[in-house]
C-alpha cells in the first residue's frame, strides 16, 4: 500500500508521518481488505489544522474524510474516526446478515391462495392447471361496434372488451401499430 502524506504550507515531521501510517494501517486492516493507496493532506485554516484523507480500495470504493481541530494530531484522529466509520459501514453492507438465521423460510401452502377443487374435475386437472392468484367478476359493457370504436378513440385505451348488441358474444377492439383500430369478433 502506498502512503502519500503531505502538507500545504506546513512541514510534516517524521513523527507525524509514522503516526499517520500506523493509525491508518490499523484502521484499514480492521475494516477493509486490499487497499491500493492512501493520501493524507494537512493544511491550516485560520487557527485550526485541517486533515483531509482519501483511501482507494481495490474494490473501487473511495473513502474520504475531512476534519479540523486546534491541534494537528487531534485533526488527524478525528479524520481517522470518520474514515473508520465509512469503512465499517461498507464492510457491514458486504456481510451476510442472514447466515445465522435460526428459523427456516416458511413457504405458504399452495392450496391457501388458489382456487379450491371444482366438483366433477379430477385432481390431475386441478394440479396441472395454472395457479389462479386472484379472480374478479365483471360485466362487459354492451356496445355496437361503432360505439365501441368511439369509446376506444375517446378514452385512448389500447383495447376494449365488450359484448356486441347484435350477437351478445364477447368482442375485442384494439389499437393497431399503424394507428387504426382492429376488431376481433367471437363466433
Amino acid at each position: 500500500m502506498q502512503f502519500q502524506i503531505s502538507g500545504i504550507h506546513i512541514n510534516i515531521g517524521d513523527a507525524l508521518q509514522t503516526y499517520v501510517k500506523d493509525e491508518l494501517k490499523n484502521t484499514i486492516d480492521k475494516y477493509a481488505q486490499r487497499p491500493t493507496d492512501t493520501q493524507v493532506i494537512f493544511s491550516k485554516n485560520g487557527h485550526e489544522y485541517v486533515c483531509d484523507a482519501i483511501i482507494h480500495l481495490s474494490s473501487g470504493l473511495k473513502a474520504q474524510a475531512k476534519a479540523s481541530q486546534s491541534e494537528i494530531y487531534a485533526a488527524f484522529d478525528a479524520c481517522t474516526e470518520k474514515m473508520g466509520k465509512q469503512l465499517r459501514r461498507y464492510k457491514r453492507k458486504l456481510k451476510d446478515h442472514h447466515k445465522d438465521r435460526n428459523q427456516s423460510v416458511v413457504f405458504i401452502d399452495r392450496a391457501s391462495y388458489t382456487q379450491s377443487k371444482k366438483e366433477g374435475l379430477e385432481d390431475s386437472t386441478i394440479a396441472s392447471g395454472p395457479i389462479i392468484v386472484a379472480e374478479t367478476d365483471t360485466e362487459f359493457p354492451i356496445y355496437s361496434v361503432k360505439e365501441a370504436a368511439e369509446e376506444v378513440e375517446r378514452s385512448k385505451l389500447p383495447f376494449l372488451l365488450f359484448k356486441s348488441k347484435e350477437k351478445q358474444g364477447v368482442n375485442i377492439l384494439y389499437r393497431r401499430e399503424d394507428g387504426n383500430i382492429g376488431w376481433i369478433e367471437s363466433r
